[in-house]
């Protein structure tokens, strides 16, 4: 694994976001999904930078959508994970897994 192929936290999420819906997402689903799991609020252009972040490094594709059929209509920008990105996913797991292993904290003892 190069250093390229580690995941940072949010484009962990991202793909997990992306792979917990089951079918190619757009922003604001990956968006709408993040907040909903994780509770946070989150920023759509945070995800769209990401997301493109993750294109370049090949761990999605992206497809665009034919218009809304509606006036006015808009195409989506539809993201799919590939092999890659759920490669990456699985070795972040497990190299999140080791660094866990032995690790044992008392939230109280925070205090």
């Amino acid at each position: 694994m190069g250093t390229d192929d580690y995941l940072a936290e949010f484009e962990h999420l991202v793909l997990l976001a992306l792979v917990r819906m089951g079918r190619a997402g757009y922003g604001m689903t990956v968006r709408r999904e993040l907040q909903k799991t994780s509770g946070r609020e989150i920023a759509i252009g945070s995800v769209y930078a990401t997301l493109d972040r993750l294109e370049r490094k090949g761990y999605v594709s992206s497809s665009r959508s034919d218009p809304d059929p509606v006036r006015g209509g808009r195409s989506r920008r539809h993201f799919q994970v590939e092999q890659r990105g759920l490669t990456a996913l699985a070795q972040t797991r497990s190299l999140l897994d080791r660094m866990w292993d032995g690790v044992s904290i008392d939230p109280d003892s925070a205090r």
